[in-house]
């Protein structure tokens, strides 16, 4: 039913109510030595470095499995994707944490397969049984030359490669979720048509209510899980059914009043606006 459309989730804090690398060094015990290299190394192999530190204190990779069953998501969130996607949505998830922490979260909840693509940091396991993580972008070599996002990522870019995939089997509407200053990032790449569903009151929120020009999708915000897991469904159902009841539901989400002024904004929007802005903090 809803071949043509495509929602792009954000991760953490948004499918799930945590922060995942947040959650895995905090239960397992080196919080401590994470909040003392902070602020002497990038995020991204800084949970590399954590993850040698669990090893090193004989944490297995079943410690950390075990580990990340534990983490918070809403049942409101498992049940709407699963929707989501018999509704027929190509759904994926564009994420700043790694894929074993990701894979391992969604096929506990019994939705991994929901996701036709999970772009996000890698992950492996050496010989030693350790779990390492790498950055999706090799930031050493080269930089993406992004300042909303961390130098590992920059969902901007990756979301204008997502688009272009899939533009090949014609017209398709996109809905992005998500939370932080990345996620306002791949907002960015969003057209007239498509839906973007920030979390009110975090960082994202902020950049739009600051620059509301800049977006030209449709912007429907949400607070907590309970309520994101029926504010996608319904612009799932409402865009796709247009019966009168999804009508209705539909009026009740209201775009921020300076969504009206969208249309004039200029397709170079991601790199006027990211000239212009400091660097963000390493993690959002």
């Amino acid at each position: 039913m809803a071949a043509g459309m495509v929602v792009v989730f954000d991760f953490d804090k948004t499918i799930i109510d945590c922060d995942s690398d947040n959650w895995v060094v905090d239960e397992l015990g080196v919080k401590d030595l994470f909040t003392q290299l902070l602020p002497t190394m990038p995020w991204n192999p800084l949970m590399d470095r954590m993850m040698t530190a669990l090893h090193a204190r004989r944490k297995t990779i079943q410690d950390i499995s075990e580990c990340l069953k534990r983490v918070p998501i809403h049942p409101n969130i498992v049940s709407a994707i699963k929707s989501a996607h018999a509704f027929g949505c190509d759904l994926r998830v564009l994420s700043d944490a790694n894929d074993f922490f990701i894979d391992a979260i969604l096929k506990h909840h019994g939705i991994i397969d929901c996701f036709s693509e999970i772009k996000t940091n890698p992950s492996f396991i050496d010989e030693q049984r350790r779990l390492r993580i790498l950055p999706f972008h090799d930031f050493i070599s080269s930089s993406h030359g992004c300042t909303l996002c961390p130098p590992n990522m920059c969902k901007g870019l990756v979301m204008k490669k997502i688009r272009a995939s899939v533009s090949a089997d014609g017209k398709k509407h996109f809905i992005y979720v998500g939370d932080g200053a990345p996620d306002f990032c791949a907002g960015l790449k969003l057209e007239e048509g498509d839906f973007l569903l920030p979390r009110k009151n975090y960082p994202i929120w902020d950049l739009i209510s600051a620059n509301p020009l800049l977006t030209k999708a449709k912007i429907y915000e949400w607070n907590e899980c309970d309520e994101l897991g029926t504010i996608l469904l319904n612009t799932v159902k409402a865009f796709f059914i247009g019966d009168k009841s999804g009508k209705e539901r539909s009026n009740r989400l209201v775009p921020i009043d300076c969504k009206s002024q969208s249309s004039s904004v200029s397709a170079s929007a991601h790199d006027a606006f990211q000239n212009a802005l400091p660097v963000p903090p390493p993690r959002q």
